[in-house]
């Protein structure tokens, strides 16, 4: 392997975490549902908390997407099983 084509480990708590400092600012945190949870089917496994108004923001967020959209996960980084 190449240098160009070794990719940073990163947990994904630390991810996590990323996320929820980015969208501290925008009172918005990223919530994760248990899959026994009776929520689990309408919020799927991570899902958005507006704090302002104490309700959900957006639900079935796929987190390793969301991350880069939202630009906290690089593309030199890959996320660890």
């Amino acid at each position: 392997m190449t240098t160009a084509e070794t990719k940073i480990p990163l947990t994904k708590r630390a991810l996590i975490q990323r996320i929820n400092r980015k969208l501290k600012g925008q009172d918005e945190r990223l919530q994760a549902c248990r899959r026994n949870s009776r929520w689990w089917r309408d919020l799927g496994d991570y899902y958005i908390v507006d704090l302002d108004r104490n309700s959900i923001a957006a639900t079935h967020i796929d987190f390793q997407k969301y991350a880069s959209e939202i630009g906290v996960l690089q593309p030199f980084e890959e996320v660890c099983p």
